[in-house]
């Protein structure tokens, strides 16, 4: 019954993170992605150091290192001044609070990364599943292109519209939050000097929110806007959309706002949607991870990081229980289910802290966030040292 074979669905950052992992601890894995070639429409990735310690763990955070950029702080402000609400120092701090620091940096160069550190044949392009079955010795998975394979364990990190999700739960049915997300990345030598700050700035206000940092190295800046709007309700990433509705959206704003979307070539939108946690990720020899186990909005940047925790933690829980997979799954599962669901549900708060449309509330969160920075200037506005101290490579 011992593990040898591990089907990977999905080379995002979890499936190639725990691929890594798994290779590293001897087993032989297939990452099989549905796209035709890796492409990662431009956004940006936070990395906090609950995710660089994976990295390090893997040998890979002196490369994301030289491919990124290290934020100076995390600041909240007022989206229509611009004033400071908040601020967490990061750089500088991190290295001593938490053992190593904290990293922006476009999603796609990570990507590239992690692909380009598989041995040669792993990474399997134009291979979109159809369905899985677990067997008493195998778990079988089928691809729209009529082939099959069998593996020891299949896992499921096949994204937010995961085929494999569907087949251990069902569809689902998320909920239109009634935001839409507009992104895109602007060239930094095209904005005036002077006019950003070296942090990863928050910018709230009612109804909508609005984030920026820089990405590689401080060549290209990455921006998310999150506005409550009800006439776009696809869910992808792809979607282009018009910087004159983003900007008919954030009128009145900080003008940083203003100059970052018209700097930008190309802006994407997608509509938010929210997802309740899942009550298992595991059936038999099949898991889950990443976006297809807990899709979550974007609002504490953990996503990615949550996807990278649990490809390193199932390598780990398969290597140690090699000889019962089935048991190493639900182990991995007892594992990450409530951490990845805690952050779920914080990000669903923080939406709701961040775009209050009441005056009053406005008023009493900015006057508790200043209290808070006053009593406890080392803590994050957040109060999310319970995310980052957390280390699954112990």
């Amino acid at each position: 019954m011992t593990t040898h074979s591990v089907a990977v669905v999905g080379a995002g950052l979890g499936g190639l993170t725990a691929a890594l992992a798994l290779i590293d601890r001897g087993f032989e894995v297939t990452v099989f992605e549905q796209s035709s070639e890796l492409r990662e429409v431009g956004a940006g990735v936070q990395l906090g150091p609950n995710a660089m310690r994976v990295y390090a763990a893997l040998g890979l955070d002196r490369a994301i290192a030289d491919l990124s950029f290290v934020p100076e702080a995390h600041v909240v402000r007022s989206g229509k001044t611009g004033a400071t609400i908040a601020t967490t120092q990061m750089k500088g701090v991190y290295e001593t609070q938490y053992g190593i620091g904290y990293h922006t940096l476009l999603r796609a160069d990570l990507q590239s990364l992690l692909a380009s550190r598989l041995p040669a044949g792993v990474l399997r392009l134009g291979k979109k599943s159809k369905s899985v079955a677990n067997g008493t010795a195998k778990a079988t998975l089928h691809f729209e292109d009529g082939s099959s394979v069998e593996s020891d364990v299949v896992v499921g990190a096949d994204g937010i519209h995961s085929a494999i999700r569907e087949h251990l739960l069902g569809k689902d049915s998320p909920r239109f939050t009634g935001t839409v997300a507009y992104r895109g990345v602007a060239k930094a030598e095209a904005l005036p000097p002077g006019l950003l700050t070296g942090d990863v700035s928050v910018y709230i206000g009612p109804h909508a929110s609005f984030v920026y940092y820089y990405i590689r190295r401080g060549e290209l800046v990455n921006w998310v806007a999150l506005a409550e709007e009800t006439s776009w309700q696809q869910e992808s990433w792809s979607s282009e959309a018009d910087a004159a509705d983003i900007l008919r959206l954030y009128e009145g704003w900080c003008p940083i706002v203003a100059e970052l979307v018209s700097k930008t070539d190309r802006c994407y939108k997608w509509a938010l949607f929210d997802r309740d946690p899942l009550p298992r990720w595991v059936d038999g020899r099949i898991a889950l991870l990443g976006d297809a186990a807990h899709p979550m909005m974007p609002y504490l940047a953990q996503g990615g990081c949550m996807a990278i925790e649990d490809g390193y933690v199932l390598a780990n829980e398969l290597a140690k229980d090699s000889d019962d997979p089935l048991r190493a799954l639900r182990r991995y599962q007892a594992a990450r289910l409530p951490r990845a669901s805690r952050v779920q549900l914080m990000s669903r708060k923080v939406a709701r802290v961040n775009q209050t449309p009441s005056l009053a509330a406005r008023i009493a969160r900015d006057l508790r966030l200043a209290l808070q920075k006053m009593l406890h200037p080392e803590q994050h506005a957040y109060k999310i040292e319970w995310i980052y101290g957390f280390d699954v490579t112990r």
